[in-house]
């Protein structure tokens, strides 16, 4: 006789130097039957000897925590990916920054997600980043996209220009790593017209399709933000 499967539960250590945030994020998580918090960390030391100690399936970190209260929390991503296995990583910010958006996204998106901390008092869409990251997807916060994508914009010149408006809807919501099936429900499109928006979204950008949303993410977010070449021979006269 076969029951059913019990839920997987996520084990998660939680680092911010802030007490206040690392006790609302107690309390947002306190009723999640996914999610068990295993510790709390206030520093790097402290979060890396948690590490050791419980080895978790998932971390949520500030980006910026002691020592030196710079980036920690992508530092400590990047070492986290180099497991065997990987641990997931939720990096949390009160910063809409490309900059270190970019710098979580430098070696690959998988298992890394990226969220602004005005959005994590809502359980569903913390416990889904859970998910999405100790599963190798990533997440995108949808205000840094949008950051990204109207920095992009300004440029003169610029590849989003020829863009539909269609267009720069789905492109948004790739660079938020969802999937083709979640694009076609949330735009009320079919499948099919959302995997041609991407076939042309790529090629009027002049970027490598790759159907590993990971590395959608991953090239999106490179471009969105990558300097343009008049702005870098300005920079370095």
């Amino acid at each position: 006789m076969s029951g059913t499967p019990e839920p997987r539960v996520y084990r998660v250590v939680i680092a911010d130097d802030t007490y206040l945030i690392r006790e609302g994020l107690r309390q947002v998580l306190a009723d999640e039957a996914e999610v068990e918090v295993v510790a709390y960390a206030a520093s790097l030391p402290a979060l890396v000897r948690d590490v050791e100690d419980h080895r978790p399936d998932v971390v949520i970190t500030d980006i910026r925590m002691p020592p030196t209260n710079t980036d920690e929390g992508i530092r400590v991503a990047a070492d986290l990916r180099a497991l065997d296995p990987p641990i997931g990583v939720v990096v949390i910010s009160h910063y809409v920054s490309p900059h270190y958006v970019l710098r979580l996204f430098e070696h690959g998106s998988a298992g890394m997600a990226y969220l602004l901390k005005e959005r994590i008092g809502h359980p569903q869409r913390l416990v889904d980043a859970i998910r999405q990251v100790a599963a190798g997807g990533s997440v995108v916060d949808p205000a840094v996209v949008d950051v990204l994508v109207e920095a992009r914009m300004r440029v003169r010149n610029s590849p989003l220009a020829g863009l539909t408006p269609r267009e720069l809807e789905v492109l948004a919501r790739v660079a938020q790593g969802k999937s083709n099936a979640a694009i076609a429900d949330e735009l009320f499109l079919t499948k099919r017209a959302i995997e041609k928006n991407i076939n042309s979204i790529f090629s009027k950008l002049d970027l490598v399709h790759d159907t590993e949303v990971s590395r959608r993410v991953a090239a999106t977010l490179l471009y969105l933000a990558e300097t343009p070449p008049a702005a870098r021979e300005a920079a370095s006269a």
